[in-house]
């Protein structure tokens, strides 16, 4: 079930996000919504390049690895 959510916009940041779905020929609530769920998947994930920092680093692979087993083995205080 779809929920509604007011945000509130001055008329410029209005206006541009507006016309930006008109452009688009679809809805200013689907605009917003689809930036904002692009906006925190982006967020959520590693870029390739950010990828490509963490594997070259030996200490952090190590640590990965040996968090990786205690999880296995459950051991260790796990946060939500």
């Amino acid at each position: 079930m779809s929920k509604i959510v007011t945000i509130r916009l001055d008329d410029d940041d209005y206006a541009e996000l507006k016309e930006a779905a008109a452009a688009e020929n679809r809805p200013l609530s689907n605009l917003i919504q689809t930036a904002a769920l692009a906006r925190v998947r982006e967020q959520q994930f590693v870029d390739d390049a950010e990828m490509a920092e963490l594997v070259v680093s030996d200490d952090l692979m190590k640590r990965l690895r040996a968090g990786s087993r205690d999880a296995a083995k459950r051991r260790g205080t796990f946060v939500d």
